[in-house]
């Protein structure tokens, strides 16, 4: 019993001496522990050479987006181009009457509104003082047309240098109105104008610029421009507001297209064009096309180059569209008539 234990005490004292020393025993090949541990090595050695490799389902690709569009076609026509300006009715000529002798205003002959020729009489002036009398002075208009005002009456007193009324010719009115320098190389002598006023909604006016100033004014940058109307109306006045189109260009047989359609990238414009595709499950894919524009106006744009009549195009879904994108067509806009009209 005694050695027993001693025996006991010396292998105890020598697995602490090995521990402390740091050496480890050897686990023999096949236990339990061996397979644990080599379980643990395969288990890791897996995900280190997964890092950097794309996997079987990366390599394969996702399947291609579709995007619903819809479209329209181009189309060979006219396109109007115009200015919209506003302007102020004015008669061209307005000319206030002046008396030839001091004295009282005896009789006014004329209301405002009222409709006069040449060297009418209008007024009498009674140029009588205490004690002395004399025969009343007529006084004339030196022009005919309308009587826009009396600023005097019967029984004042007035001079040479106070008017008696105002005289406007409401025969031959014309639009005043001024033009932003940056247009002034659009606007011409002869040009087409519309105009319309707010107390006749609906009806159109037919005129032209008659005049344009040469000089303008350093000011405001701008231009006076003068329209005359091609057939006077009695129902336009002087003073009313008039609202302009003045057209510019008229264009026939360009290629246009609604201005919705024009997509711009990285400083270029672009539009995408239908593409048959038989490889694809819709059967169209789109081509992402540069064009060169010129004229754009109420939703209308031309196409100078990069587009043919009868081509199709997206009008509506291309904000997220790339060249070769495939698309479904889920609806057609009716393309822009062959003959353009101003709005």
């Amino acid at each position: 019993m005694k050695k027993r234990g001693t025996f006991a005490y010396v292998g105890i004292a020598l697995i602490i001496l090995l521990n402390l020393v740091g050496c480890k025993p050897q686990i023999p090949e096949g236990s339990a522990t061996a397979q644990k541990s080599n379980a643990g090595q395969t288990t890791q050695e897996p995900r280190n050479k997964a890092i950097g490799k794309t996997t079987p389902a990366n390599t394969k690709g996702e399947p291609s987006q579709v995007f619903a569009v819809s479209t329209t076609q181009a189309i060979a026509g006219e396109l109007i181009d115009y200015l919209e300006l506003n302007g102020d009715v004015l008669t061209k000529s307005t000319v206030d009457i002046y008396p030839d002798t001091f004295g009282k205003v005896s009789k006014l002959l004329i209301n405002v509104g009222d409709r006069i020729e040449k060297d009418q009489v209008i007024a009498e002036i009674d140029p009588s003082r205490p004690g002395m009398i004399f025969v009343p002075s007529p006084v004339k208009s030196p022009i005919a047309g309308t009587v826009s005002n009396i600023p005097v009456y019967v029984g004042s007193t007035i001079t040479q240098g106070m008017p008696i009324a105002r005289i406007t010719t409401t025969d031959n009115l014309e639009i005043r109105t001024e033009v932003a320098e940056r247009f002034i190389g659009k606007v011409r002598v002869g040009l087409e104008v519309r105009v319309t006023f707010m107390a006749f909604p609906g009806e159109v006016f037919r005129g032209t610029v008659t005049e344009l100033s040469p000089l303008v004014d350093p000011l405001s940058r701008t231009l006076e421009m003068k329209i005359r109307l091609n057939n006077q109306d009695p129902r336009i006045r002087p003073g009313m507001f008039a609202a302009l189109k003045i057209i510019t260009d008229r264009k026939w047989g360009v290629v246009k297209i609604p201005a919705d359609a024009l997509v711009r990238r990285f400083g270029g414009n672009f539009v995408f064009v239908i593409k048959e595709d038989p490889s694809v499950p819709t059967g169209t894919r789109v081509e992402q096309r540069q064009v060169t524009i010129g004229i754009q106006i109420d939703q209308k744009l031309e196409v100078v180059k990069g587009l043919r009549p009868g081509e199709k195009i997206v009008v509506m879904g291309q904000s997220l569209l790339e060249n070769d994108s495939i698309v479904r067509v889920v609806g057609e806009v009716p393309p822009l008539p062959i003959t353009d009209s101003i709005q």
